[in-house]
């Protein structure tokens, strides 16, 4: 086969599929909103079940669901009928897939639910098949040819029944009215996780020894202080332990520069510099600090310092 004849074949693929959507876009009705009221009405579990590239796909969407705050797990019908059934709670809900509707692994599960009154939202194309029988709401799936030449690997009706778990859980998610700030916490360990935590919360996290001294310390105290604090700063406090200043190593170039290195830190600080909120977000406080491309700042709660955020940390971290 040639290349441009392999790049054809790739291209049909795509354009099987993306066709196979365009069917269920236009295919779709009310009983999506049905399937939906379902859900809001339980107070325990979507189970989303499947068999083969189906269950692959309901693993995704269970995974989805639960990201983003609707309660979900993925059951596997074999293993459902091998005492798992028991995962399956009054108060629950069932997402069933199976594009035949005829999966026999897919009856002990199916018949469990109808004797156990959990109601099951079955997804297929066959809304007379034993699956569509069974289920209290049918998301119909369109009958369209798969991509694959030999018309056998599951390829269209799997992007289908991606997209129409995707479609339901935004649609969910849009009831619940989840927001960033509530994805966020679902994924503290992804970069959008990190990027809405908040500054307290960050420096709570790294309780490191905080580079201060007082306005009376000597320049040479404050030239110490900032070496071994490793963050090219230190916060300059007030008696009363508010932060009233801070000096950079920039500052104390200047200091050296105009012969000042026999004052207090009080003489060669900057004062009221720029501080950080505990409850801003790291997202607000990395793009403040990219734009007037400051270093490292402090966060400051009640005028006392309680951490240092440094860009270069958070380059390391990961948050950049």
């Amino acid at each position: 086969m040639k290349p441009d004849s392999e790049i054809d074949l790739a291209r049909n693929v795509i354009r099987i599929e993306r066709d196979a959507l365009e069917q269920l876009e236009s295919s779709l009705d009310d009983t999506i909103i049905r399937a939906a009221d379902l859900v809001m009405a339980t107070d325990r579990y979507v189970i989303v079940a499947g068999v083969g590239k189906s269950g692959h796909i309901g693993q995704k969407i269970a995974a989805s669901l639960a990201s983003t705050g609707t309660p979900s797990f993925f059951l596997h019908p074999t293993e459902a009928s091998h005492g798992d059934l028991g995962m399956i709670v009054p108060g629950s809900v069932v997402l069933a897939i199976s594009y035949s509707g005829e999966s026999r692994e897919m009856v002990d599960l199916l018949r469990y639910c109808r004797a156990n009154t959990v109601p099951v939202i079955g997804m297929t194309r066959a809304p007379d098949s034993t699956l569509g029988r069974l289920a209290d709401v049918v998301l119909r799936l369109p009958t369209v040819a798969e991509a694959c030449p030999n018309g056998l690997a599951p390829t269209s009706s799997t992007t289908m029944a991606l997209a129409l778990g995707d479609a339901l859980t935004i649609l969910l998610m849009d009831r619940r009215g989840f927001s960033r700030e509530d994805f966020g916490t679902r994924h503290p360990g992804g970069k959008l996780g990190r990027s809405l935590q908040t500054a307290g919360s960050y420096v709570t996290d790294r309780p490191d020894e905080l580079p201060v001294v007082m306005t009376d310390a000597s320049v040479q105290d404050v030239i110490l202080a900032v070496s071994e604090g490793r963050k090219g700063c230190v916060a300059v406090l007030a008696a009363d332990g508010r932060m009233v200043g801070m000096v950079t190593d920039g500052d104390l170039r200047r200091a050296m520069l105009a012969g000042k290195l026999g004052d207090n830190a009080g003489a060669v600080m900057t004062p009221d510099p720029r501080t950080i909120a505990p409850d801003e977000r790291l997202a607000v406080v990395i793009k403040r600090l990219s734009e007037h491309r400051i270093s490292n700042a402090f966060v400051v709660e009640d005028g006392r310092p309680i951490g240092i955020i440094d860009m270069k940390d958070l380059l390391a971290e990961g948050y950049l």
